[in-house]
C-alpha cells in the first residue's frame, strides 16, 4: 500500500487533511514537531483517537537559532511562520524518505493565515525545501497547481476548495467524518501573543544560549528586567512551585515569611540593588503592608527588610 506523511498539529485542519488522504485507500503516518511555543499535547491526544501513527520531533534547538534572525521575517508580533513552516517541511522531507513515503501533505488552507497561506508564500515554501509540486495540500488543492502525488496517487476531484478563514466547510466536513471533538482554533503558537512576543524578545536580546528551561519559565509570573538581570514574581501558588522547579543553581529566590506571598526568581548578577529590587518586588505582591522582611538567597537563609517597590518604578521594570 502507497504510504504519506503529514504534518500534524491536532487541530481541525490537519484531521481533514489527513482523513481525505487516507478516504483514497493511502497509508497515513503523521508527524509533528513541537518547541515551547507549540507543545505537541493535541497531536498526541488526537493521533490516538485517530488510530494513527505519530512521530514526534523536538526542533526547539534549531528553532531558537532561527528565530533569532528568520529569513523571511515575523508576522504580527514574534511568530516567523513562513520560516517555521520551512524548518518542519526540512525535517519532514528526510523522515519521509526514511519511511519510504511517496508524498508529503499539509492541513494549510489557502487564504486562512495571512503571512504563510497565501499563494506566494505556499509556492516559496515548496521552492525552498525543493518540493515544487510535491507538497499536497488537500484542503486546498483545487485551487493550486495540480501536483506529483495528484498526478500518481491521489484523485484531483475528491480533494477540496476551501479558502479564507470561515471554517464552515471544514465543521460539515468533521460532520461528515464523524469528527465529534476536535481543538478550536486559538492561535495555537505563544509568539503570537504580545505578552509573550516581549518576554522572547528580551530573552533572545540579553541572553546568547537560550535553553528550554528558559522558554519554559518564560510562561510564568511577572517579568521584569533591571539591568543585566531578570526578576520572576510568581503570580499563584502553582506558578510558585513550577518556579521552584525550574530555578538554577545559582539563582537566589526570595520570599515573605508566615503569610501569603510569590515565589521571586532573580537571574543573573547579585548586586546589592538587584537584590533589594528583587525583594522589593516580592514584598509589593505578597499580603504585607508596606515594609516588611523577605527573605531570600539560594535556601532563603538570608534576610532583609524592604519598603514595597512603587507602581511607577514597577512599570519602568516590567517586560
Amino acid at each position: 500500500m502507497k504510504k504519506a506523511l503529514g504534518l500534524f498539529s491536532g487541530g481541525l485542519d490537519s484531521i481533514l487533511a489527513a482523513k481525505l488522504i487516507q478516504e483514497q485507500g493511502v497509508k497515513v503516518e503523521l508527524i509533528n514537531f513541537y518547541t515551547p511555543f507549540f507543545p505537541p499535547k493535541n497531536a498526541i491526544k488526537i493521533s490516538k483517537q485517530l488510530k494513527l501513527k505519530l512521530k514526534k520531533i523536538d526542533i526547539t534547538k534549531d528553532y531558537i537559532k532561527m528565530l533569532r534572525n528568520p529569513k523571511h521575517g515575523y508576522g504580527s508580533e514574534m511568530n516567523p511562520c513562513i520560516d517555521c513552516k520551512i524548518l518542519m517541511l526540512k525535517e519532514a522531507k528526510k523522515y519521509a524518505k526514511k519511511i519510504n513515503a511517496k508524498f508529503i501533505f499539509t492541513g494549510e488552507v489557502l487564504g486562512e493565515r495571512p503571512m504563510s497561506q497565501n499563494k506566494k508564500a505556499l509556492k516559496l515554501i515548496e521552492m525552498e525545501n525543493g518540493l515544487k509540486r510535491k507538497l499536497l495540500r488537500p484542503l486546498s488543492s483545487k485551487l493550486l497547481p495540480i501536483t506529483e502525488a495528484e498526478k500518481k496517487w491521489v484523485n484531483r476531484s475528491r480533494l477540496l476548495n476551501i479558502i479564507g478563514r470561515r471554517r464552515d466547510k471544514q465543521m460539515k466536513l468533521a460532520k461528515k467524518f464523524k469528527i465529534k471533538k476536535y481543538p478550536y482554533p486559538s492561535g495555537g503558537c505563544l509568539l503570537t501573543y504580545k505578552e509573550y512576543a516581549k518576554k522572547i524578545r528580551d530573552l533572545l536580546k540579553n541572553k546568547k544560549r537560550v535553553t528550554r528551561r528558559d522558554l519554559e519559565l518564560l510562561k510564568l509570573g511577572r517579568h521584569f528586567r533591571f539591568k543585566n538581570n531578570k526578576i520572576i514574581v510568581g503570580r499563584n501558588k502553582e506558578e510558585n512551585k513550577k518556579l521552584l522547579e525550574l530555578k538554577q543553581k545559582t539563582d537566589y529566590i526570595f520570599e515573605v515569611p508566615n503569610i501569603g506571598s510569590p515565589t521571586t526568581i532573580l537571574q543573573g548578577p547579585k548586586t546589592k540593588k538587584a537584590i533589594e529590587i528583587a525583594a522589593q518586588l516580592t514584598a509589593r505582591y505578597s499580603d504585607a503592608k508596606r515594609k516588611t522582611k523577605v527573605k531570600y538567597g539560594r535556601k532563603l537563609k538570608r534576610k532583609l527588610i524592604v519598603i514595597s517597590i512603587k507602581e511607577r518604578e514597577i512599570k519602568k521594570l516590567r517586560i
